[in-house]
């Protein structure tokens, strides 16, 4: 009887170990992955996005920009604008610490042309993204270059510089000169090792962009077909499993509908770059608008810290 007793006990104290140690682990696990920060993709809109202030997407940026300052307190920011394609084969870093504005637009009120946003960039960041690039096998270079409006106007909004500035250091890589979607999400994967030191990656492009259909329709916000299926089929493709992802985004770019919805893939390079830089970590449409031949949708890859874990 006391043999059994005590092979019993043992048995319990095992039991009891054992289911320990997989809380223990999992509960490790779960902590670990919300301390990574979430990837993100914006649509950023036009120059005018920060003046709109009643157009949709405003309050949707604004709330993003609060979600990442307030719930994910980076220590820095990495930003892949639709806006700036390389020289040459490889990828450029901005290395500045200081930067201008780079008003890359034609057309539009004179006071759009006096805009500013204040920033900072990252020498000792640009230096350590150009190390991750080459280890991985890529050409890359430091320049000294200004913030292009694929990065301020959309961030004007969602980190307005009085009501919620972002107060770290920003650093501006560029996408590749021949927009191929392989070579963009590898991109994304060189560089995800910065979300270990609490660094947000940022993707600014916009789902859907043609701006030719834009002129010939006149702004009308009626959503042309493409304008809806091509940003349907990208978000099956970005919330696949993360396993799948590549191929699947892969895909969306040979669709009959893609050239329609961006007559050249600049602005859909940006979501292909954080969809690799977040690795198995799953992707969300937070929220999208369907106007004239522009798709607005906003993405995030992975989860957001919970307060215990900031």
């Amino acid at each position: 009887m006391a043999s059994a007793a005590f092979v019993t006990r043992s048995i319990l104290i095992v039991s009891i170990t054992v289911a320990a140690l997989a809380f223990f682990f999992q509960f490790t696990s779960n902590s670990m992955a919300t301390n990574k920060p979430p990837v993100y993709f914006f649509s950023h809109g036009g120059p005018n996005v920060q003046y709109e202030t009643k157009h949709p997407a405003y309050a949707v940026l604004q709330n993003i920009g609060r979600e990442i300052t307030k719930k994910v307190k980076p220590k820095a920011v990495v930003v892949f604008s639709g806006h700036w394609e390389a020289e040459g084969k490889g990828i450029q870093v901005n290395s500045a610490e200081h930067t201008d504005l780079i008003y890359d637009f034609y057309g539009f009120p004179p006071e759009y042309y006096q805009a500013q946003y204040p920033n900072r960039g990252s020498p000792e960041l640009a230096a350590k993204i150009l190390d991750l690039l080459t280890k991985a096998g890529i050409k890359a270079d430091g320049v000294q270059r200004g913030l292009d409006h694929g990065v301020w106007s959309g961030f004007h909004v969602a980190f307005h510089p009085e009501d919620n500035p972002l107060n770290v250091p920003l650093v501006q890589v560029s996408l590749y000169s021949n927009l191929d979607a392989e070579s963009h999400y590898r991109l994304g994967q060189a560089v995800a090792s910065l979300r270990d030191e609490n660094i947000v990656i940022i993707g600014a492009g916009m789902s859907v962009h043609n701006l030719r259909d834009m002129f010939a329709t006149r702004g009308d916000p009626q959503p042309l077909p493409y304008t809806v299926s091509f940003d349907e089929a990208l978000k099956e493709a970005v919330e696949s499993s993360p396993s799948e992802r590549q191929a699947r985004m892969r895909e969306v770019t040979k669709r009959p509908d893609a050239r329609q919805a961006h007559p050249r893939f600049d602005h859909l390079m940006p979501v292909y770059v954080a969809a690799g830089a977040a690795g198995e970590d799953a992707g969300k449409r937070t929220w999208t608008l369907h106007e004239g031949s522009m798709g607005w949708a906003q993405y995030r890859f992975g989860e957001v810290p919970t307060s215990e874990s900031t």
